[in-house]
């Protein structure tokens, strides 16, 4: 199942590691380092102009070897709406404790 994150931003539910507010979240410097070297190196995809209300976090893994590729979308969809967005009841409760 696909998960659309507003804008042109579809992604695979299944790569879903997190939904975070962003919000909330950046007040913590842990989060604000990650953020940041995730950008710096490439891995953050903003998938819309307007003011940014959470972040995605997707792993999938590489055609060769084990190694995993993670991308962070940033999306002015709400974690809330993006909760409701998914179709797959596990993939509701996976993410629940993390929107709360």
């Amino acid at each position: 199942m696909y998960l659309h994150l507003g804008g042109d931003g579809i992604i695979v539910q299944e790569d879903v590691v997190g939904i975070f507010n962003i919000e909330t979240t950046t007040t913590s410097k842990t989060t604000r380092k990650y953020l940041s070297r995730a950008e710096k190196s490439g891995n953050v995809i903003n998938v819309t102009p307007d003011l940014p209300a959470s972040f995605v976090v997707c792993s999938r893994k590489k055609k060769t070897g084990d190694a995993e590729d993670e991308t962070i979308y940033i999306s002015q969809i709400s974690t809330v709406t993006l909760k409701k967005r998914s179709c797959s009841k596990n993939f509701e409760s996976a993410i629940d404790f993390k929107i709360k």
